[in-house]
């Protein structure tokens, strides 16, 4: 895909040739679906449960069944974990509770007292909070960056570092990170690179193709898309897989089955839910603009907000997330940044 005209408020991203199997607008359609695991069904019934029964004693013994217990997965569950994988072009996908749950889980699969882990100063307010209360009583030290530094992380690198942590754009402020980059600096120094792609989600956004081993999202918003589902996910290369999904089985992570289905209904409409977002957020976004009374608007996709080249650069497209500073708020605003 190519990223939209940014020219024109109601353009699209558009398909350009691909050597992928399945482009990504038919992944999140047909990816992972299997009706003959589910009698012809076109999709997979909510699986509720715990208790699993063995046909077998050697069935137990031999661990030979597919499902053993309801925390670890109902075929319901893999059918979203594997569509989302697939979409994702990573190795693994576990599912969470919330976006939130998606991301200590992510950060805990990696870390260990004594560590220390760069996290981006835009990052999400709960993110932040987790690194400075939980992960401060766990012995983990970490530095806030600027999100505009790029390669110019490799200076904050210290020999307890563990892992990078980016959200591009970043949370409310929509700086676009130099992932690239800071990718280059995180392989050459030998250290974990997590990403948070909720905004972008894997449409817009390939966090695998441009060198991150963990890619995060809350499914809640995009992949879900109709304000009712509490999800997230985490998704890992081959090199990062065994430690998400070892953190997953530590902590018990796992995801309720109605959201389950619900985010697996939602993800077989995202593209071209997303595309009205890009279209409509922008359109918005050009219109604030233009007010007396805004000071300033905040979208990634419009040229001279903060990472505009990069986001022109990396991405297929934008969400309908971006924020818009009155002129009423802008005193305080400076205030607070002094």
């Amino acid at each position: 895909m190519s990223a939209p005209d940014d020219a024109n408020p109601n353009s699209a991203p558009t398909p350009h040739a691909s050597n992928l199997a399945h482009r990504p607008a038919t992944l999140v359609v047909h990816g992972a679906r299997n009706p003959a695991a589910a009698h012809g069904f076109v999709n997979p019934p909510v699986y509720r449960g715990s208790t699993v029964l063995y046909p077998t004693l050697a069935a137990i013994t031999d661990k030979s069944q597919r499902f053993t217990y309801g925390r670890r997965g109902t075929p319901t569950t893999v059918e979203l974990e594997t569509a989302l994988a697939q979409l994702e072009g990573g190795e693994k996908t576990v599912l969470t509770a919330s976006g939130y749950q998606a991301v200590t889980t992510a950060i805990l699969a990696f870390v260990q007292a004594g560590d220390e882990i760069l996290i981006t100063d835009s990052v999400y307010q709960p993110t932040r909070t987790f690194c400075d209360r939980m992960l401060a009583k766990l012995g983990v030290t970490t530095t806030y960056y600027d999100p505009l530094i790029g390669a110019g992380i490799e200076a904050l690198i210290k020999p307890k570092t563990r892992l990078i942590f980016t959200e591009s754009p970043g949370s409310q402020t929509f700086e676009v990170q130099d992932i690239p980059a800071i990718a280059a600096v995180a392989r050459a120094r030998g250290l974990w690179l997590l990403m948070d792609n909720t905004w972008a989600s894997p449409l817009y956004f390939k966090p695998f193709a441009h060198g991150a081993d963990v890619s995060i999202q809350a499914l809640t918003k995009y992949v879900a898309g109709h304000s009712d589902v509490m999800l997230g996910a985490v998704t890992a290369n081959a090199r990062a897989a065994a430690h998400v999904n070892a953190a997953k089985e530590t902590l018990g992570v796992c995801p309720g089955s109605e959201e389950t289905w619900l985010a697996l209904r939602g993800l077989r409409t995202l593209d071209v839910r997303l595309a009205r977002h890009h279209a409509s957020g922008l359109a918005i976004a050009r219109w604030l603009k233009e007010r007396p009374e805004v000071a300033k608007v905040l979208h990634p996709a419009l040229p001279g907000a903060p990472g505009y080249e990069l986001w022109k650069r990396d991405y297929l497209g934008s969400s309908g997330l971006f924020s818009a500073i009155s002129l009423n708020l802008l005193p305080r605003v400076s205030a607070i940044r002094a």
